[in-house]
């Protein structure tokens, strides 16, 4: 090629008639070409046809890497096509050098590509040269750079694997600390892809690939999951990337990789520690609970059988004060049950029962007053406008009621006590319910509010305290309260001495149509009165059927035959443990009509005899009757084919119930 062919065309137009486009093209001093998405020369700068000693005829509309490859052009097509790639795919300027043979030129290459959204319209490429010289005083630099900090300071750190990634995640750098932690060497690691490090989920959900992405676009991702190490074995990692740009143009990636397995076994042996814990807790609890409710059913049954002999005034009353007792030992266990469940997030409550407030608060204060001091007055007052009825759960509503009006007549020696309850709120669903009890008790010194309502705190824990208790009722109360949508809080009387404990529950309203259907359910209620009680009802059924008592314990024998014998049942069979249970109905299929069943009991427990029981093909009603009282022992009783539950000690009222239900 002569040097005339080598020179662009001279027959150019003159400044004032150039475009901007036009000028850039022919006056650039960095050797330029403008491809389009299929690589093919659209534009050509002088200084590009001069560095490659072409003529923009050679160039113009030709495929460059064909160019490349027939002009034997420097950089050649496997290094052009490796700028070009990495700057399509990254869709960012992509740079990179090519070396020469020593004391000769280097090539730096340097592809800006033009996308419009997703569609590559062209791509840019600059081409310059530098003499070797300069080259080697870079290295040089950069050996300093790579050598003294990076070796120092990368290198020698153990406790992390510090290495770098190419733009396209293949590693480039291999620390001490990445050879210790993974069990690669530097030369069997470097060049390979970093995927290497992941497990086969990971891989699937092609997470390697979308950490660079996220990379890419944050400039940082973080990330704690499993990896792999040359052996196979996985380890529990942190890992940290970070996007490394250089004048602008990205580069690569580092990433630091840290081992947590020791910290991931030890906060799973803290979870399973607290889990086992919980399980403990509920387990010793249940287990209180039934081994005090066992006797105490004994003694409480014995009594009502008792009480219904003729008694003379003194032993009426000896039976009143043991009644009495072994109520308040009954509320204890239940208190350090409710406990148990508010603390451990599974206690629930009802929304949809009717709840009618002026007959509850009436209720509870009627019950009270035998329990007054001497002196003592209480009243109450109702606002004119509350809701003659609302939905809620009744149950636990009257039991705050009553904590609170139990602790105003325990800790009021003289004067009165005042419950006051009002509407202080109402939307379209929603009724807003304060209830006040005042009283002219012990004055409350040095207390916070907080530490008030917490667990096992007391008003007086001294050795000499006069008034009794767990320290677990007005925390129960506030958990109660709190699963209402209210609160709990106290103050002082404003009036003088004593206390105002107050607090806020929300009720559901009725809508009038169920308002009229309980209306009308009332109503029957009210006609169907003169119906005989319960106990009367009981006695006419009980001797047409023939009950299967099932129980271990001696004295719960006794009390339980002597209770069902008074209720009119003569046909009772006994059954010590659960496998006597299964022979007997196994024998007479037909002849039982209810059988009562507890549930721990030797040989054979209640719940596996209730098991064999259903898998004869016998549907014959089976009651739990068991001092296990927590909610998930129930669940469990009737989904393994129980039909019914009535709790240690038997209330009689409880099972004369179960008895309509199911014999009736």
């Amino acid at each position: 090629m002569t040097s005339a062919e080598a020179q662009p065309d001279t027959t150019q137009p003159s400044r004032g008639e150039r475009s901007t486009g036009e000028a850039f093209e022919a006056f650039t001093p960095v050797p330029n070409v403008l491809l389009d998405s299929a690589f093919r020369i659209v534009q050509v700068s002088p200084s590009y046809l001069a560095f490659n000693h072409l003529t923009s005829h050679e160039c113009l509309g030709h495929n460059l890497y064909d160019l490349a490859a027939a002009k034997t052009l420097s950089p050649g097509p496997s290094a052009l096509q490796a700028v070009l790639d990495s700057a399509i795919a990254t869709k960012n300027v992509s740079a990179t050098r090519v070396h020469a043979a020593p004391g000769q030129f280097t090539a730096s290459l340097r592809a800006v590509p033009i996308f419009e959204q997703d569609t590559l319209l062209y791509v840019l490429l600059e081409v310059q040269h530098t003499i070797a010289e300069h080259e080697r005083r870079e290295a040089i630099n950069d050996q300093l750079d790579t050598n003294e900090t990076y070796r120092v300071l990368v290198d020698t750190v153990k406790d992390y694997a510090i290495f770098m990634l190419d733009t396209k995640g293949n590693v480039r750098t291999w620390n001490a600390g990445a050879a210790l932690l993974k069990g690669y060497k530097p030369e069997e690691i470097i060049g390979k892809h970093f995927s290497i490090f992941y497990g086969e989920d990971d891989l699937t959900a092609e997470k390697p690939r979308k950490e660079l992405e996220i990379c890419l676009r944050d400039g940082k991702v973080e990330d704690e999951s499993w990896r792999y190490k040359k052996d196979g074995s996985r380890f529990w990692a942190n890992v940290t990337i970070t996007c490394v740009r250089r004048d602008g143009v990205h580069i690569g990636y580092s990433k630091v990789t840290r081992d947590l397995t020791e910290r991931k076994a030890a906060e799973s042996r803290v979870i399973a520690a607290y889990e086992e814990s919980a399980k403990l807790k509920s387990a010793f609890l249940a287990n209180t609970s039934h081994e005090i409710r066992t006797p105490l059913h004994g003694m409480l049954s014995a009594l009502t059988l008792l009480m219904d002999t003729k008694l003379t005034p003194e032993q009426r009353e000896l039976g009143s004060i043991i009644e009495e007792s072994g109520s308040v030992l009954l509320q204890v266990i239940n208190d350090i049950l409710d406990y148990s469940k508010l603390s451990s997030g599974v206690f629930s409550i009802s929304t949809d029962v009717a709840v009618s407030i002026p007959n509850l608060i009436t209720s509870v204060v009627r019950n009270i007053h035998p329990a007054l001091k001497p002196g003592v007055t209480i009243g109450t007052s109702l606002d004119l406008n509350l809701p003659s009825s609302a939905l809620g759960d009744p149950l636990r509503y009257r039991q705050v009621v009553q904590n609170l009006v139990s602790n105003a007549v325990k800790f009021t020696e003289s004067g009165s006590i005042d419950v006051h309850v009002s509407l202080v709120d109402e939307d379209a669903t929603l009724f807003t319910i304060r209830t006040e009890v005042t009283d002219t008790g012990i004055e409350i010194k040095n207390v916070g509010v907080e530490s008030l309502f917490s667990p096992f705190t007391q008003f007086d824990a001294s050795a000499t305290k006069r008034y009794k208790g767990t320290g677990l009722g007005l925390s129960i109360c506030k958990g109660l309260v709190e699963l209402m949508g209210g609160a709990l809080s106290f103050h002082p009387n404003p009036k003088g001495q004593g206390s105002v404990f107050w607090f806020t529950a929300r009720l559901r309203k009725i809508e009038k149509s169920k308002q009229v259907d309980r209306l009308s359910a009332k109503f029957e209620a009210v006609a169907m009165s003169s119906v005989p009680d319960s106990l009367t009802l009981v006695r006419e059924l009980a001797p047409g059927k023939r009950i299967l008592l099932v129980e271990d314990n001696f004295i719960n024998q006794k009390v339980m035959l002597m209770m069902l014998k008074g209720l009119g049942f003569a046909k009772v069979d006994m059954a010590i443990d659960g496998a006597e249970a299964v022979q007997k109905a196994k024998q007479n299929p037909l002849f039982y009509d209810l059988i009562l069943m507890d549930i721990s009991m030797p040989v054979l427990d209640g719940v596996a005899a209730t098991i064999q029981i259903r898998e004869l093909g016998l549907d014959t009603p089976i009651i739990a009757m068991t001092a296990n009282a927590l909610k998930e022992d129930v669940s469990s009783y009737l989904a393994k084919g129980m039909n019914d539950y009535v709790p240690k000690p038997v209330d009689r009222q409880v099972l004369l119930k179960a008895f309509l239900k199911w014999l009736g």
